[in-house]
């Protein structure tokens, strides 16, 4: 078994303080590479550091909706993409977010559109955050025709919904959201959507699996993400594991390097 995990926030607690045992356990695990995307300026160095330092980790940079709304940042982003390592990956995570309190959308979407312009400059894919917001972001991204594509990352929505992001070229990234029977759409979309559309992600250490509820979630839960996945599909998992391993490199190039 070979998987990658697509998003995980490796340079967080609790993997960043043992770092050669967490990347031990998901590489025995079957695991073979992740991607780790920034969230903030301050956290650029960080992840381009881990993937200077060790070979299974990849990174992408980026301003998260919630935590980032300077032009500084973006200027610290376009610095970090322009000077960036050959294991950079994509632009991320960036997005939009309805759910938090105050959400200034108005704001969230000039970031973002300037984050696009970074991905279009530099040909680079996208991993894409968006909570409450999936009809402006699919507008948004409609609007910046984007050459390279990218991930819907942690979708929780719905057939239609996933359908049209994947119309416009998108990965839809699956995590943990499957393993509760109470997500009933997202479900039934995961067990429709092309598995050539399909990518595994953890969201570590959030976003636990079902039974695993106030625990820190880790990249080698990829396994688990995958065998509830395999329950929602109607292909063999061989075919189901192999086509992932498959989308994640078309979908993120670099990863093949």
């Amino acid at each position: 078994m070979m998987l990658i995990d697509t998003h995980c926030h490796f340079d967080f607690p609790p993997f960043i303080d043992a770092l050669v045992q967490s990347i031990e356990q998901y590489q025995q695990a079957g695991v073979a590479k992740i991607i780790v995307p920034a969230v903030s300026s301050d956290r650029f160095a960080i992840v381009e550091s881990l993937a200077h330092q060790y070979p299974s980790i990849y990174y992408a940079l980026g301003l998260h909706p919630i935590y980032s709304h300077h032009q500084t940042d973006l200027d610290l982003l376009a610095a970090a993409i322009d000077k960036s390592h050959a294991k950079l990956v994509a632009v991320g995570e960036i997005g939009l977010d309805g759910y938090i309190e105050h959400a200034d959308l108005d704001v969230q979407k000039l970031f973002l559109a300037s984050q696009f312009d970074l991905a279009k400059q530099y040909h680079l894919p996208v991993i894409l955050h968006s909570r409450k917001t999936h009809a402006l972001l699919y507008t948004a991204l409609k609007m910046a025709q984007l050459p390279s594509l990218g991930v819907i990352h942690g979708f929780s929505g719905s057939y239609e919904q996933a359908m049209q992001f994947i119309r416009l070229g998108f990965a839809i990234g699956v995590g943990g959201v499957i393993s509760y029977q109470r997500a009933n759409k997202t479900r039934d979309a995961i067990s429709r959507i092309p598995l050539s559309s399909i990518v595994l992600e953890t969201d570590a250490p959030d976003m636990p699996l079902y039974g695993q509820q106030g625990q820190a979630n880790r990249p080698e839960n990829s396994v688990l993400v995958l065998a509830h996945l395999a329950c929602l599909r109607s292909e063999p998992l061989s075919v189901i594991t192999e086509t992932i391993l498959e989308n994640s490199l078309y979908f993120f190039p670099r990863l093949a390097r």
